[in-house]
């Protein structure tokens, strides 16, 4: 349909933080995995201000103009940063957030509610470009909880935060008609984004 808006969400490539199970949120660690270019065309290209989705985005849409928020970055862990589950598992302050992580905060680090306010700030840097220009299709290029909070608020199916599966170096399409997502409904129609093997095409 001509007024149909779609919006991609791309989690960056697996980073050797991630193979180690550390977390990872403002720190950074290279990617350790090839990136396969995406076969689809997006108009305009929006990414978290971290090296690993930078480099993601680079290997994914070569040569695209790329715009950089912060808004996207994932949550900031504080203290914890780095470290892994069997590192802090016996910390009181970790147990407690690990029980209740909306309500309790990562020491020295973001509340859920601080996050999930920077994110939506995010979110509506990206609908007020697409409302207000002739342009129908965007992806963003952030990290795993950032896609899991937009797609618990946005997608057609309602799950919960940890009930959505999103792989590194995976992406979803959410397609609205314009005027639903100028009235912050839920997306129409959500699909996964078919990848190229091709790396040098």
């Amino acid at each position: 349909m001509d007024d149909a808006v779609v919006i991609a969400l791309f989690r960056h490539g697996l980073t050797e933080a991630n193979r180690r199970r550390e977390y990872l949120g403002w720190t950074d660690s290279p990617l350790c995995e090839d990136i396969e270019r995406v076969s689809e065309e997006y108009e305009v290209l929006f990414s978290s201000d971290l090296g690993r989705c930078l480099e993601t985005a680079g290997r994914m849409f070569p040569d695209q103009q790329l715009q950089p928020l912060f808004e996207f970055r994932e949550m900031n862990f504080g203290e914890w940063e780095g470290k892994t589950y069997k590192e802090l598992q016996h910390e009181p302050e970790y147990r407690s957030w690990i029980s209740s992580p909306l309500s309790a905060n990562p020491l020295g680090g973001e509340s859920f509610k601080e996050y999930s306010e920077r994110v939506d700030k995010g979110w509506d840097i990206v609908k007020e470009k697409m409302m207000n220009t002739s342009l129908s299709r965007a992806a963003i290029i952030t990290h795993g909880g950032v896609i899991r909070t937009l797609l618990m608020k946005w997608a057609s199916v309602e799950k919960d935060f940890w009930e959505w599966k999103v792989p590194h170096g995976q992406g979803y399409e959410l397609v609205w008609n314009r005027q639903d997502l100028r009235r912050g409904a839920r997306c129409t129609l959500l699909r996964e984004v078919p990848l190229t093997a091709n790396q040098n095409g």
